[in-house]
């Protein structure tokens, strides 16, 4: 049988993009692009046997991380699965015949996505949920306080940064668009 997994991911939120071009018998679809509570991937590898096919737009869409791609490949191998990544133009079959650099490489590139995935999609929760993002900002009267210490040319950077606790960086930046 051959299956197709999607779940949202950074660049396709809405899935769909991925899996256009392939014909499936059936197609697992994740509900959200968490790493918890996937269960239609749960669901999915329970249902395989061995000769089964399984495409995959791409790796990220798969696994969360290294640990949970290995995990999922340690199961295809087991149950006799081959699975089809579609954008990485591999299977789970072609892989071992990588060099350590391709390897390397190829690994280096995944940890990546993952990191952007989960990122993005956290990010996005955080601000639906009202948090802010970033850095937080110095206090207004603290950089006040370090304009005018620094102004004054009596105290050193060192002692304005330990009265106020504005960085060297940040006060020159403070500083900067002031002129702007």
């Amino acid at each position: 049988m051959i299956y197709g997994y999607k779940r949202p991911v950074q660049d396709d939120k809405d899935m769909q993009q991925q899996l256009g071009a392939v014909t499936v018998d059936k197609i697992f679809e994740e509900s959200h692009p968490y790493a918890k509570k996937r269960t239609a991937l749960e669901n999915m590898l329970m249902e395989m046997k061995s000769g089964d096919e399984l495409y995959v737009q791409h790796m990220v869409v798969l696994a969360d991380t290294l640990s949970q791609f290995e995990d999922v490949l340690r199961v295809a191998e087991k149950d006799g699965v081959f699975i089809h990544f579609i954008d990485e133009e591999m299977t789970n079959q072609t892989m071992p015949s990588m060099t350590l650099a391709e390897a390397a490489s190829f690994f280096s590139k995944l940890q990546a996505a993952c990191t952007s995935h989960r990122t993005t999609f956290v990010m996005q929760e955080a601000i639906k949920q009202g948090k802010a993002i970033g850095r937080p900002k110095k206090s207004d009267d603290n950089l006040k306080k370090a304009l005018e210490m620094y102004q004054s040319k009596v105290y050193t950077l060192q002692a304005i940064k330990d009265q106020t606790g504005i960085s060297k960086s940040t006060l020159y930046r403070y500083i900067d668009q002031l002129e702007e």
